[in-house]
């Protein structure tokens, strides 16, 4: 980790966990921040992997969900890679710049991506692969004044542009690719900043306004907010379809890895379970049983306390056992499964 910068941070209250931010002893402030200012978390533990050469987006057009083919430079999308069984392996965002395409990965699939991406490479592709991690720092603003703050600090406000867009700016005289989302539901942009900036740019975020949250608490978000992670909703078991992730695949582009799968289950309507949020009564163990009655209807995957000090969860349900208002049993805990933001399902009934 970047010494520097940690050293900013701890004076910032923070404490650490395998060199990662988990908090700043803050988590109130923070979310409040969230509603009405701007936050900024510290991701630089996720993984960076630069795609270069001249065949780089029919590569990815072929590995993935989101139709590559289409995309300019300064335009970007959110893609699902996964197995030819269409199970999942991760969510990442990608930037298409003018010669390259940057890959935000989940930090636990970085490598595994790096190893997959060299398994379908052949000599005469024209595409080169490479892990820049250590190369940048990721920072997400979160918040409704993130666009002021950006603008205040860059002298250029941000345009309203769709995720994932994205463009170099330039901060106090540091250049950072500024990209639109802040990896969660809430509104907030995401910077791209080289390692040996980070820590002046953490500064100057932090000194504007932004008040700094732990991985901690965007652990917590993320579940409330339904963003799903490998290891947990997006596993071997999953395809990108039950997971709630409509928005990332092309079901126009022609074939890639899982193609025909994902086409099959869209086509006949095989999709046989869904990924909902769950608000509980009490904390419930990951894996459990989630029962209606005596009906085992699903899974619980992810489980976290809330700030008000509420309990929730993401659950994959049965189709067939309905959603949104489904009261549930998740082992000796009671729930009711709900709406989370960041997932889309397709109407069964379309």
């Amino acid at each position: 980790m970047n010494q520097e910068l940690r050293n900013i941070q701890t004076s910032n209250g923070a404490t650490f966990q395998d060199s990662i931010p988990v908090s700043f002893g803050n988590d109130t402030q923070a979310i409040e921040a969230i509603k009405q200012g701007v936050a900024v978390c510290d991701r630089s533990h996720w993984g960076l992997i630069n795609i270069s050469d001249d065949d780089r987006l029919r590569f990815l057009h072929n590995q993935s969900t989101n139709n590559f083919n289409i995309l300019k430079p300064g335009e970007g999308c959110e893609t699902v890679f996964v197995t030819p069984t269409a199970r999942t392996i991760d969510l990442a965002t990608a930037y298409v710049t003018e010669d390259a395409v940057l890959l935000l990965v989940s930090p636990t699939r970085c490598q595994q991506l790096i190893e997959w991406f060299d398994r379908y490479l052949f000599p005469m592709d024209r595409v080169a692969v490479k892990d820049i991690s250590s190369e940048y720092a990721i920072f997400s603003l979160m918040g409704p004044e993130s666009k002021n703050s950006i603008a205040k600090l860059s002298g250029i406000t941000p345009p309203d542009a769709p995720h994932p867009s994205h463009q170099l700016i330039s901060l106090k005289d540091v250049e950072v690719r500024l990209t639109v989302g802040s990896g969660l539901a809430t509104e907030g942009y995401t910077l791209i900043v080289p390692v040996n900036n980070a820590a002046k740019v953490w500064q100057i975020l932090t000194e504007t306004g932004a008040v700094p949250m732990g991985d901690r608490l965007w652990q917590q978000l993320r579940i409330e907010q339904g963003r799903p992670a490998p290891d947990y909703e997006l596993t071997d078991d999953y395809n990108p379809l039950e997971a709630g992730l409509w928005n990332t695949i092309s079901f126009e582009k022609g074939c890639y890895i899982g193609q025909e799968t994902i086409a099959r289950l869209n086509t006949y309507k095989g999709v046989k379970q869904r990924l909902w949020g769950v608000r509980l009564n009490g904390m419930a163990e990951l894996g459990n049983v989630v029962k209606v009655g005596d009906e085992k209807v699903g899974k619980l995957t992810s489980c976290t306390e809330t700030t008000n000090e509420d309990y929730f969860g993401l659950v994959y349900i049965k189709t067939k056992a309905g959603g949104v208002g489904l009261k549930v049993q998740v082992g000796n805990v009671e729930g009711e499964v709900v709406e989370v933001p960041f997932l889309t399902h397709q109407d069964i009934d379309s």
